[in-house]
Order: C-alpha cells, then sequence, then structure tokens
C-alpha cells in the first residue's frame, strides 16, 4: 500500500470515529464506533485529560498517547500549532494557556474531525482558535509563525516522517519550539504487524524505531532535543494473535521489542 492509499485509509478510519458519539469512542471495548470489535483499541494509549485546565469532554475522542501541553513550556500570548488536531482536544488545553492574547491553530485533513472541531469552538465562542485543513506533510500555512507546535499521536500515522518535521521546522518562528507525544518502536515488529494498514491507523505499525525517529528530527536541524517522558505499551494477547503465530507472540512477549509512547521537544535555533 503506498503512502496516498494509507493517508486515504487514516482519512476513512478517524472520519467514522468523528462521526461516533464521544460516549461510544470512550467506553467501548474498542472506539471505531461502526465495527464494534474491531481488532484495533485505538484508545489503548491515551492519558487522561479531566483535570487539565481548558479540557472539554466533547472536543476528548481518547486518541492520543500522551499531554504534550504538559512539558511544552506554553507561555500567555504565543501562538500554538496542534498537527492532527482532531476534534480540538489539546488546542482547547492550549488556549487556557495561552489565553486571550495568544492564538492556538489546529491542521487536520479528515473533513469530519475539522466540522467536529468547528461545532466545538463554536460553542464555546473562542474566537482565537481557528481551525484548518491540511496535510501535515504539506502544510498550507506561511513559514517562521508559530512559537509551539504541538501533537498528540498523529505523527505515527504520517507516512514522510522526514517531511513532516520539516514541515514543523519551516512554520516555526526562529527560536520556536515543538513538543510532540507519539508511539515509537524499540527494534523492530514482525512483518505481519507492521505491513497491516488496520495497524498502521491504530498507530502501532506506522510507527518509527526509537533511535530513527530521534534521528530525523536532528537531521531536520532541531536542537536542545529532550525525551520528557516514555512509557512502555503492552498490547493485549487476543490483538496480536490475530497477527502471529504462537511461536511470533512468544518471541515478540520475550525478544528486545517494545511499543512505547513517548514525549519529546526540540528548538528550531
Amino acid at each position: 500500500m503506498n503512502s496516498e492509499d494509507l493517508k486515504q485509509k487514516v482519512k476513512e478510519k478517524y472520519g467514522e470515529i468523528a462521526k461516533g458519539t464521544g460516549e461510544q469512542n470512550q467506553s467501548s471495548c474498542c472506539c471505531q464506533p461502526t465495527d464494534c470489535c474491531s481488532s484495533v483499541d485505538y484508545t489503548v494509549f491515551n492519558e487522561s485529560y479531566e483535570k487539565l485546565d481548558g479540557y472539554n469532554p466533547d472536543a476528548d475522542l481518547s486518541l492520543g498517547c500522551g499531554i504534550p501541553t504538559q512539558f511544552a513550556g506554553i507561555k500567555k500570548g504565543v501562538s500554538v500549532l496542534d498537527l492532527g488536531s482532531g476534534a480540538g482536544n489539546d488546542c482547547f488545553v492550549a488556549h487556557a494557556l495561552v489565553g486571550e492574547t495568544g492564538k492556538v491553530t489546529g491542521i487536520d485533513f479528515t473533513d469530519e474531525m475539522l466540522k467536529k472541531a468547528g461545532e466545538n469552538v463554536k460553542k464555546l465562542g473562542y474566537t482565537n482558535v481557528v481551525f484548518v485543513k491540511g496535510d501535515i506533510e504539506n502544510m498550507p500555512l506561511p513559514s517562521n509563525t508559530f512559537d509551539v507546535v504541538l501533537s498528540n499521536c498523529v505523527l505515527n500515522l504520517v507516512p514522510d516522517k522526514n517531511k513532516a518535521f520539516s514541515e514543523i521546522f519551516r512554520v516555526l518562528k526562529s527560536d520556536g519550539h515543538f513538543c510532540v507525544s507519539d508511539v515509537v518502536i524499540k527494534g523492530f515488529l514482525p512483518d505481519k504487524l507492521r505491513h497491516d494498514a488496520e495497524m498502521y491507523v491504530g498507530c502501532v505499525s506506522g510507527a518509527s524505531e526509537l533511535d530513527e525517529y530521534l534521528g530525523i528530527i536532528k537531521e531536520n536541524g532541531f536542537k536542545d532535543i529532550q525525551m520528557h517522558k516514555q512509557k512502555e505499551i503492552s498490547l493485549p494477547d487476543e490483538l496480536l494473535t490475530k497477527y502471529l503465530t504462537s511461536d511470533e507472540l512468544d518471541l515478540f512477549r520475550n525478544g528486545k521489542v517494545g511499543i512505547y509512547s513517548i514525549t519529546v521537544s526540540g528548538y528550531k535555533q
């Protein structure tokens, strides 16, 4: 499957999630609402936002893998961009940090997510939070514009991560920085996992190996790269047995392969 086909698969799956209710997405064993009991639980990486200022439950589809705003050092009055903004969850938390003198922009390429985000911001009455349609690999945004770029469990879905970080560097102001939460691999996934499109849109098989991921960040010119948090993710056997034989599962469980959520930042200097 080529990169454009993968992007289309992501659009379709996350469009279906956006059209489902928040209650279905958060309480179901599998948050993809039109195929209950799809093998991929999109909420498996999620962390709770409920105690954060700016949290809006209507915008929380439990699709993140960290809380990048906790480590982003967002100050009053700055301009923030959220990549893959979905229904607006991280944007609304960022809004509480930038205040009325700052600005928050969310970018997403899924029409249904943009519609949901637009409805949410209208209900909240914010005038300094906007959502735009665009591809993270080629953002329709001006260079040298944002103080902070955020992303939460989205870059693992982007086929060309080098392009994504190149675009992050381009849109950041000088001395601006990014802080992203994402899914990475330590070691290498078995081929059946890595090449399955369903696992791709479930955030697993699109993940890069950790050292490769950090290398891409460095190669795109970022300095002062910091790993703020990493957490091992344990996927259930009933999910993995769809893709692996019993011998392969045993090797996966007892080998050096691991799936992690990380939160990392870097500066444009």
